[in-house]
C-alpha cells in the first residue's frame, strides 16, 4: 500500500464558476452579451457552451462560443497556454477544423481572472473559442475508413506542426507532465487510487514493460509536437450522403489542445489507437486501420513499430489510473471521468492476454492490406 508521503501532494483546483458568473465573465472580459449558456463536460477545467445575442457586433461573425476556464495549476503556466492557443490558430490557418479564438477587450488571447473565495484568492486563465459543429465520434458507429482518416489526420497534424514557430515553444517540454507518454513511471505515485487488486497488478506489469522496452529506446524515436489527446470525444464529425445513399462521416472539429507537449510520432499514433478502441465492438482490429492512415503520411521505423503495443497499453494505464485518482478528488464528475474505464480495463486485459506478437500481427497485416488496395 502506498504511504501518504508517496501520494501526489498538490491536487489542482477545478474551477467551479456558476452559469451567472460565467455570463458575467464573457461580458466583462470579452464584451459580449450572453443569451444562453450551458455547462459542458470536462476533465479538470471548466467549459461552457455560450450563445451570444444576435444583436451583438462580433467581428468574426460567430454566435456560439466555448468559454474555457483553466484549472488553478494550468493557470500558473500562461506561456504554455499561449503557445497552445497559437497552435490552434496556426492549424486553423493551415486548413484544419480547429476553433478560432475571440480576443479580449484588451486585445489578448487570454485573461487571468482572480476570484476571492473567502479563504484565499484563486486565479484562472480564461479563453473564448468558437463553438465547432458536429458529434463526437464516440456517438457514432465508426467504420474502418473513418479510422484510417483519423490516423491520417493525426499524422498530418504532427507533420504540419513541424513548421510552427513561437518564442515560447520550449514551454511544450514538460518534464513531469503526467499525461506525457514519456512519464509512465510517474503513475506509480497514483496507484493507491486503484486499491490492492488485479487492476493494480496489470498496471504495475505494464509500467515495468515500459521501463524495459520503451525507455531504453527514446533516443531512436523521431521527436515532434503531439496533440496528445485525440480521443473519441475530442474529434467531431458531421455526416453526408454518398452517391450510393450511404451515410458518410467527415471530421468537422478537433478539440482540446491542453495536453500538447513535445513527444514522438509513435506516441501520437499509439494514443489515437487506444482512444479509438474504447467504444469499438472489435477493439483489437482498430489499430491496423489507424496505423495505416498514420503511415500513409508518416511511416514508422521498425523500432517505433516495435514499441507500439506497449505504448497503447501504457496509454490505457494512464487514462485508467488518472481517472480513478480524479474520481477521488471530484466524485461529482465520476460519469465523465470514468468514460475510458467502462471498457478500458477489459480491452487492456484482452491485449495482454493475446500477447504482443498476436496483436501486432493483426495490426500490421491490416495496415499492409491498405498498400495492396484491399483493406481488411
Amino acid at each position: 500500500m502506498s504511504s501518504v508521503d508517496e501520494q501526489p501532494s498538490k491536487p489542482l483546483a477545478k474551477p467551479t464558476f456558476s452559469e451567472a458568473q460565467a455570463c458575467a465573465l464573457v461580458e466583462s472580459v470579452f464584451g459580449l452579451k450572453v443569451s444562453e449558456i450551458q455547462p459542458l463536460p470536462s476533465y479538470d477545467d471548466q467549459n461552457f457552451h455560450v450563445c451570444i445575442s444576435r444583436a451583438e457586433d462580433t467581428t468574426d461573425g460567430a454566435a456560439e462560443y466555448v468559454l474555457k476556464v483553466s484549472n488553478t495549476e494550468s493557470s500558473k503556466t500562461p506561456d504554455l497556454i499561449e503557445v497552445q492557443t497559437h497552435i490552434i490558430l496556426f492549424l486553423r490557418a493551415a486548413g484544419f477544423p480547429t476553433a478560432s479564438v475571440r480576443r479580449t477587450k484588451a486585445d489578448n488571447l487570454t485573461s487571468l481572472v482572480s476570484v476571492d473565495s473567502g479563504s484565499e484568492i484563486k486565479s484562472y486563465l480564461v479563453r473564448l473559442m468558437t463553438y465547432l459543429p458536429g458529434r463526437p465520434i464516440a456517438n457514432i458507429p465508426i467504420s474502418p475508413q473513418l479510422l484510417y482518416e483519423i490516423g491520417r489526420l493525426a499524422a498530418k497534424l504532427d507533420k504540419t506542426l513541424e513548421k510552427f514557430h513561437h518564442p515560447k515553444l520550449s514551454s511544450l517540454h514538460q518534464e513531469n507532465f503526467i499525461w506525457s507518454l514519456k512519464n509512465i513511471p510517474l503513475l506509480e505515485k497514483y496507484l493507491y487510487a486503484l486499491g490492492q487488486n488485479r487492476n493494480r497488478e496489470i498496471v504495475e506489469q505494464v509500467i515495468q514493460l515500459f521501463k524495459d522496452e520503451v525507455m531504453t529506446k527514446f533516443h531512436h524515436f523521431r521527436e515532434c509536437i503531439n496533440h496528445g489527446d485525440l480521443n473519441d470525444h475530442n474529434i467531431l464529425v458531421e455526416s453526408s450522403k454518398s452517391a450510393l445513399g450511404d451515410t458518410v462521416y467527415h471530421v468537422s472539429g478537433i478539440l482540446d489542445f491542453d495536453d500538447m507537449s513535445y513527444g514522438y510520432y509513435v506516441f501520437e499514433v499509439a494514443i489515437t489507437i487506444m482512444y479509438m478502441m474504447i467504444e469499438s465492438k472489435n477493439p483489437i482490429q482498430v489499430g491496423g486501420h489507424v496505423l495505416a492512415g498514420f503511415e500513409s503520411v508518416i511511416p514508422l521505423t521498425p523500432i517505433e513499430r516495435g514499441v507500439l503495443f506497449v505504448l497503447v497499453c501504457s496509454r490505457f494505464c494512464q487514462s485508467l489510473v488518472m481517472a480513478a485518482y480524479s474520481c477521488q478528488l471530484y466524485p461529482e464528475n465520476k460519469e465523465y471521468l470514468m468514460i475510458t474505464a467502462k471498457h478500458g480495463w477489459k480491452h487492456l486485459q484482452q491485449m495482454l492476454d493475446m500477447g504482443q506478437g498476436t496483436v501486432e500481427e493483426i495490426w500490421f497485416d491490416t495496415a499492409r492490406s491498405y498498400e495492396s488496395g484491399v483493406s481488411m
